[in-house]
């Protein structure tokens, strides 16, 4: 990855993406989490409404993570604003503030979420897989946000 763009990488929803998106931030209003799925809530840095959108809460040794697969996201933006947010599964909310996590600490968490959602999220990581050498993580860490939540 070039690191010049690292910091603004962004791959925005094509094609069906933006139909499934709908579709799929549904399930978690209705109180079903597919394979830890959560709905994410931050308030918008600029609006202040709520925004939200579907994300897969991570758990590395009892501590918990959000990963934007997607890069430099909006909900990415608005929670280095925000600081804090809501993690949403039917009538349950729960919240959290949220420190982002230094790119040198991202290698396991980068590795543990390429081995629990590679199968959903591959497409974003442009050929990185759990399987790819720590040196190859490391370099992608720049454009893959991660947030420990407290």
């Amino acid at each position: 990855m070039d690191p010049n763009t690292a910091a603004t990488r962004y791959l925005g929803p094509t094609g069906l993406d933006p139909i499934m998106n709908r579709i799929a931030n549904w399930i978690p209003r209705l109180g079903i989490s597919v394979a830890g799925s959560r709905l994410l809530a931050v308030r918008g840095r600029k609006s202040g409404e709520w925004r939200t959108t579907l994300v897969n809460l991570l758990t590395v040794d009892g501590d918990r993570y959000l990963v934007a697969p997607r890069g430099h996201t909006q909900w990415v933006r608005n929670l280095r604003v925000a600081g804090t947010g809501e993690l949403r599964l039917g009538r349950k909310s729960e919240t959290f503030t949220a420190t982002e996590v230094p790119d040198a600490d991202k290698l396991p968490l980068l590795r543990a979420y390429l081995d629990r959602w590679g199968w959903e999220v591959g497409r974003f990581f442009e050929g990185i897989t759990k399987n790819s050498t720590d040196a190859e993580l490391i370099a992608i860490a720049p454009g893959f946000p991660v947030f420990a939540l407290h």
